[in-house]
Parts: C-alpha cells; sequence; structure tokens
C-alpha cells in the first residue's frame, strides 16, 4: 500500500512579505534602541574595565564567612518586611477584586473606578513607592512595608477580580433560589471557590516581594538592600558575595517551600 502525502501548500506572497517585514521592523527596533542609549563600547571593553572584573568577581566567589551573622540578620529583617507587607496586600486587596469584578458589583462606574485604582497602583515600581514612603515615614523597614503592601495591592487585586469573574455562578443561583442571604452566599458559595486561589496568588506574590525587598534597602528602606550599598560603597566585594550567596539561598527555599504548598492548595 503506497501512502502519498498531501502536496504543500505554497506559500503565498503576502505571507513572505509580512515576514520580511517583521523581521526589517525587530532589526530596526534593536538598531535605533542601542543606537539612542549611546553605550560606550570602547570603554565596556577597555583595558581598566577588564582589570577591574578581574579584580571584583573572585572576591566575590570568595564570600567572608565572619560577616555570615550580619547578613543572616538582615535577611531575616528583609524577610519579615516582605511577610508583613504581603499579607496587608493580601488583605486590603479583596475589597478592590470584589469591587472590580463585574458578577459581583453591578455599577459599572464602581467596576471602572476599582479597575482604573488597580492600573494605576501597578504603574508605579516599588522602588518609587519606597522612596516616597522614605521622605514621608523616615528611612526605616516601615517605608519599606508600606512600599511592598501598596504595590502588592495593584497585583493581587487584579489577580482576586479575574478568579471571582471565574466562579460558578450556579452555586449562588441556587442558594439565592434556595432562600439564602447576602451573608450566606457570601460565606457558603463565594468564598469555598476563591480562597485556594487566593492564598495560592498571595504566597506567589510573597515570593516576589521578597526579591523586591532586597532591594528596597539600597534606598534606605531597610533590610538586606541596606548592606549590599553600604558594602558596595566601601569595595568590600568579599562582603557582597557573602551576601548574594544568602539572597540565592533564601530565595530558591522559598521558590521550592511555596511551590509545594501551592500545589496542594490549587
Amino acid at each position: 500500500m503506497n501512502l502519498t502525502l498531501p502536496p504543500k501548500k505554497p506559500r503565498s506572497a503576502a505571507k513572505t512579505i509580512r515576514n520580511i517585514a517583521v523581521a526589517i521592523a525587530v532589526i530596526a527596533i534593536y538598531t535605533w534602541t542601542f543606537t539612542s542609549i549611546n553605550i560606550d563600547w570602547g570603554r565596556i571593553f577597555s583595558e581598566r574595565t577588564i582589570e577591574n572584573m578581574g579584580r571584583v568577581i573572585p572576591q566575590l566567589f570568595s564570600p567572608d564567612w565572619l560577616t555570615y551573622s550580619k547578613v543572616l540578620n538582615a535577611m531575616m529583617e528583609t524577610l519579615a518586611m516582605a511577610y508583613t507587607g504581603t499579607l496587608m496586600a493580601a488583605i486590603l486587596a479583596i475589597p478592590f477584586g470584589f469591587f472590580a469584578a463585574s458578577n459581583m458589583v453591578k455599577n459599572k462606574f464602581f467596576n471602572t473606578l476599582s479597575k482604573w485604582a488597580l492600573d494605576a497602583i501597578r504603574a508605579f515600581p516599588e522602588l518609587m513607592l519606597a522612596i516616597i514612603f522614605i521622605a514621608a515615614v523616615g528611612p526605616s523597614p516601615f517605608a519599606g512595608v508600606l512600599a511592598i503592601a501598596i504595590g502588592s495591592i495593584g497585583m493581587l487585586g487584579k489577580l482576586y477580580c479575574e478568579v471571582i469573574e471565574s466562579i460558578d455562578m450556579n452555586v449562588v443561583e441556587a442558594l439565592e433560589a434556595n432562600g439564602a442571604n447576602k451573608l450566606q452566599v457570601l460565606v457558603y458559595g463565594i468564598v469555598p471557590q476563591i480562597l485556594p486561589e487566593f492564598l495560592s496568588y498571595a504566597i506567589y506574590r510573597f515570593e516576589i516581594d521578597v526579591r523586591a525587598s532586597t532591594i528596597l534597602g539600597i534606598v534606605g528602606a531597610g533590610g538586606i538592600g541596606m548592606l549590599v550599598s553600604i558594602a558596595t560603597q566601601n569595595r568590600n566585594w568579599d562582603e557582597v558575595g557573602m551576601i548574594l550567596l544568602v539572597i540565592i539561598i533564601v530565595v530558591t527555599l522559598i521558590d521550592y517551600i511555596s511551590a509545594a504548598i501551592r500545589k496542594r492548595i490549587v
């Protein structure tokens, strides 16, 4: 029995022109990017730069173990900042999520207003928020907690809204048809559907906030970032290596543990 493959469809001229146009556009964007940021290639590959890299990199891979206790304490402060900020955001984002969900609040004005508020919050990076709160409450871990909390509300509120809009409304309608009041509908019909995903997203956001917390200290918001700033200013690259080692280990452990927790929750 002879099997014959169907003939290949000839590539249309329009598709070829489109692919060429896309390739030209990508090349043009890369060319414009590299020419507009004024990269000094001579300085990058200069003898001085190569000499400095050859001096700094070996020190980064030779961490100063005498600073382990100090670095670990700063890392614990960073974890506390991330946990507190994420916890605040996970709670405060709930009303935003409900107001933005079209199947919970039928008023389009409140839906649109809530979504705009979440978009506006997400427009500000945590580093900018940290600078603003440092000016308001002074350089302290509290400023970092506020920056993380406000910054996380935007993302969690949007995710909560999507979870709420995807619930099975038949359950809600069945409870209402049997005479359940609003509180009973919320407790028995809505919360059991949204709680696992809410917890999963909050844990995932905690992973992100731990990474963000390591940076906020550079501008004075406390945590291990402050040690990074001081060590780099003093050219203590072996201490920077110790800090990076602790950050890598802690972040890896948190990623592993949170992934295991999220698998059990969802």
